[in-house]
């Protein structure tokens, strides 16, 4: 019953706007299900778990069997709407609880050292600049900055139209250091419908590479720990609410649906609740009779750098656009 879950994914791409990664993910999940259960429509929860269950079998986590699930449900439901199906089996399967995981970002020393990529030299370094500036400034997705195009630059007013999951478009501001890097990037460059960021032969410059020049940047800038792009989206929204930035604020940067998304790094305050107390209290750090205090370890379990302090937080003023203050507890 190959059939509906052509029109599924016809009604993603056509009605929904899925980006093409979104629909070659469902396409795939959806072909490994069907190859499972044979005919969709006559499915059962209990083939839906035996799936699952042997998805488990070959070591799949629990966030892609959650994933797997969740495609499915959605294609039942798409069934079920046009009247091709009576129930949805999947609905009745609940899915695997996934463990919470803190997100993963820089301390604002690392950051800086990584955007502004010292280490880096050739041809590209003035790309490669521009690149690691606006991943850092905008918090955009690898993809959402793979794919923007020279028209959707404003460069007098420092923003950038970006068009998000779902085709859901917001616009983002950048700061000083970003546009300086642009503008040695660009030039003269007149806007137009073709890419900002091109490869050597001319063409858009692809997520891969994207990867490819923050981790040469992180490795030039001496920072041992995995970065990719997605660290300095983490690394944006995780400074800026450590700096007194509202939650929704950071929602519409980032371009979540859900704040439930971006709640995930409220994790930084509770981090400052520690620091301050550390800072404060007598009795809270004192190592012995020493007097010294300990370095409150970060989410990543390496020694927390002063992210108060004047340079980090000029820092973080001069690369976002975004207002941001000292929190009130320092």
């Amino acid at each position: 019953m190959k059939e509906p879950v052509t029109a599924f994914l016809r009604h993603l791409e056509m009605e929904k706007h899925a980006s093409p990664h979104t629909i070659r993910a469902y396409r795939r999940d959806l072909a490994d299900f069907t190859r499972s259960v044979g005919v969709v429509g006559d499915a059962t929860a209990r083939d839906v778990r035996a799936w699952l269950a042997s998805l488990h079998g070959h070591g799949l986590d629990a966030a892609s069997i959650g994933r797997k699930l969740a495609a499915v449900r959605s294609l039942y439901r798409f069934l079920g709407r046009r009247g091709m199906v009576q129930r949805n089996p999947a609905r009745e399967v609940r899915a695997p609880r996934l463990s919470r995981k803190l997100v993963t970002f820089l301390p604002p020393d690392e950051a800086e050292a990584v955007v502004d990529a010292r280490g880096l030299a050739g041809d590209a370094r003035e790309r490669d600049v521009a690149v690691l500036e606006m991943l850092y400034a905008t918090g955009l997705r690898v993809s959402e900055l793979a794919g923007l195009d020279l028209d959707a630059l404003d460069r007098d007013a420092r923003t950038v139209r970006v068009l998000g999951k779902g085709n859901k478009e917001r616009i983002v501001p950048y700061g000083a250091p970003a546009a300086r890097a642009l503008d040695a990037y660009l030039g003269r460059r007149v806007a137009g419908d073709g890419p900002v960021f091109v490869n050597r032969r001319g063409g858009r410059l692809g997520v891969r590479s994207l990867h490819t020049i923050v981790r040469r940047a992180a490795r030039a800038a001496g920072v041992t720990r995995r970065v990719s792009p997605h660290t300095l989206r983490h690394t944006f929204a995780t400074h800026l609410l450590d700096r007194g930035a509202d939650l929704r604020m950071i929602q519409e940067l980032l371009g979540h649906s859900r704040l439930s998304t971006t709640q995930r790094y409220t994790h930084v305050s509770t981090a400052q609740l520690v620091k301050t107390y550390a800072q404060a209290h007598p009795r809270a750090t004192l190592n012995g009779s020493t007097g010294e205090r300990s370095r409150e370890p970060s989410s990543s379990g390496h020694p927390r750098t002063d992210s108060g302090s004047p340079r980090a937080l000029n820092a973080l003023r001069l690369r976002t656009a975004t207002p941001v203050s000292p929190s009130p507890l320092q």
